[in-house]
């Protein structure tokens, strides 16, 4: 069986199988799934669950319109607060979010499912291309974004509301940023993430201009100089390598570029897999990398863990979710040395940790892991290229509290500020804010000069 045979190899399942496999982690409710799923929400006046959402939906009247049967209701009520409220629906982990603030843990330990409920109507709302919002009149002001992520798409979207002139810059041939490329298949499935990039575009007033990068084809300064404010949605574009011995061998990958390829790839037999895979991190990204190993075939997937359960930064139920795929989580182990034959991975030795003192150590004792391919998902950090002038927060770009850089009439916002949490749902809450900051800055720009004239 292909299945079996070891080294990396694509096509290790059968279409049926692949198509199962990568199918919809949570499908849409139905219509009467949807009634049912609302009618158990309280509908509380000083709600938990909004307090606990970064870009505080109003949860309980969103869940009352679908209750009464008014989905495209309900999906304004979303979009008022969160314009990309459909991939969060997706994708962000309710379950230490809005879903754990519920109410309804306390009587049942079962909350409202208010991530598939907020699907259903912004699903609703996408697929009739239903467009709430028009441009104010035409400002005159124009901005310029940096990244076509969900920063800057949500930046970008607020600021045409208001009638200004925006142009997104943006690295790669699709926006989408991290919806497009680091969101695991399973997760989302089909083209949605464009599907949203397009209805959100829809608005007018926006322009993307792909393949520009800054500090390559532009700079901070030129920006400055042709428009009137600039927001840095950039993300974080560079990965922490593994840098142990042996680690650059051919089967060692970086986990963002693995997910990255399997999310564009037309067919998914076509991705390569190891039959023994080691995945090395406890983040979000560690666990996509690990499923998504899984279900393209490899026999054997192990995410090994510098640190115990309770550390991981991806949720309990992503860890569950990743259990119940077959894949083995291994604590307190870190990469000691990658062996390889003929330039080619064939295991990992970790040695085993422990804290000391508050300071986490290695013990000195040793273990092999046979592996095909290793999968490297220990974190990304900021790429400060063309952003030397701007000052920064630990590894971050330092911002106040509406965004604000430490050069005037620059903004920043998303997983590159100081304060961004990794989660899609966070970016599009700094980007709306910054926003409303931008938007503020410009009229009273406007007013000064018409003032002045």
């Amino acid at each position: 069986m292909r299945r079996l045979e070891p080294g990396l190899k694509a096509g290790r399942l059968d279409a049926a199988q692949y198509a199962k496999n990568f199918s919809d982690l949570h499908p849409r409710l139905g219509d009467h799934e949807a009634l049912v799923a609302s009618d158990r929400c309280y509908f509380c006046h000083d709600a938990p669950c909004m307090t606990a959402c970064p870009t505080s939906i109003d949860i309980p009247l969103f869940i009352r319109q679908i209750s009464t049967g008014n989905p495209l209701g309900s999906a304004k009520t979303i979009f008022d607060q969160n314009i990309l409220g459909g991939m969060c629906a997706r994708v962000c982990p309710t379950e230490t979010l809005c879903e754990e603030a519920c109410v309804r843990n306390t009587a049942e330990e079962r909350p409202v499912e208010i991530g598939r409920l907020q699907r259903y109507a912004t699903d609703i709302a996408i697929e009739q291309n239903r467009q709430f919002y028009t441009p104010a009149a035409t400002s005159g002001q124009t901005v310029a974004i940096v990244g076509a992520g969900p920063a800057g798409l949500a930046c970008a979207h607020r600021l045409a509301m208001s009638g200004h002139q925006v142009t997104i810059f943006d690295t790669r041939e699709k926006a989408g940023g991290l919806n497009e490329y680091g969101i695991a298949a399973y997760k989302t499935t089909g083209d949605f993430a464009q599907a949203e990039v397009d209805y959100i575009l829809s608005i007018g007033h926006i322009d993307v201009l792909a393949g520009q990068m800054l500090g390559r084809d532009f700079t901070l300064n030129e920006l400055q100089a042709k428009f009137d404010a600039v927001f840095l949605g950039i993300g974080l574009g560079n990965v922490n390598m593994l840098n142990t011995e042996g680690s650059h061998v051919n089967g060692v990958v970086d986990a963002v570029e693995f997910i990255s390829n399997l999310r564009e790839a037309e067919d998914k037999a076509d991705v390569p897999v190891g039959r023994n895979v080691v995945v090395i991190g406890g983040g979000m990204t560690a666990i996509d990398a690990a499923v998504q190993a899984k279900l393209l075939g490899a026999e054997n997937v192990t995410i090994c863990y510098r640190r115990g359960k309770e550390h991981m930064n991806a949720s309990e139920f992503e860890q569950d979710l990743a259990t119940s795929k077959g894949v083995v989580i291994r604590h307190w182990l870190q990469p000691k040395h990658v062996d390889h034959h003929g330039g080619h991975v064939s295991s990992i030795r970790l040695e085993y940790t422990h804290v000391e003192n508050g300071i986490m150590k290695g013990t000195g004792h040793v273990m092999d892991i046979p592996t095909d391919q290793v999968l490297v998902a220990i974190g990304q950090k900021l790429d400060g290229t063309g952003i030397e002038a701007l000052k920064l927060d630990g590894n971050k770009i330092a911002v106040d509290a509406e965004g604000r850089t430490s050069i005037a009439g620059v903004w920043a916002g998303g997983d590159c500020a100081a304060g961004g949490q990794d989660l899609t749902v966070s970016a599009v809450a700094m980007g709306r804010d910054a926003a409303e900051s931008i938007n503020r800055s410009l009229a009273a720009l406007s007013a000064g000069a018409s003032a002045v004239a």
